[in-house]
């Protein structure tokens, strides 16, 4: 198993004020397509800050 079979930042590219949103629709969207119900996103925050969010689909 590949913990990000999508790539990250580097990859797809790291746009300027919307990281978050891209992650989080980037992690939507893998669990619909792989039926999953939970997802973990994390990402680093200026200023040596870090942040983590479960994110649980329901249907």
């Amino acid at each position: 198993d590949k913990v990000n079979v999508n790539g990250g930042a580097i990859a797809v590219g790291h746009p300027f004020g919307m990281t978050g949103a891209r992650i989080t629709g980037t992690l939507i969207n893998g669990l619909q397509f792989h039926d999953k119900q939970f997802g973990l996103e994390t990402m680093c925050v200026g200023g040596g800050q870090g942040m983590a969010m479960v994110i649980e689909r329901l249907s």
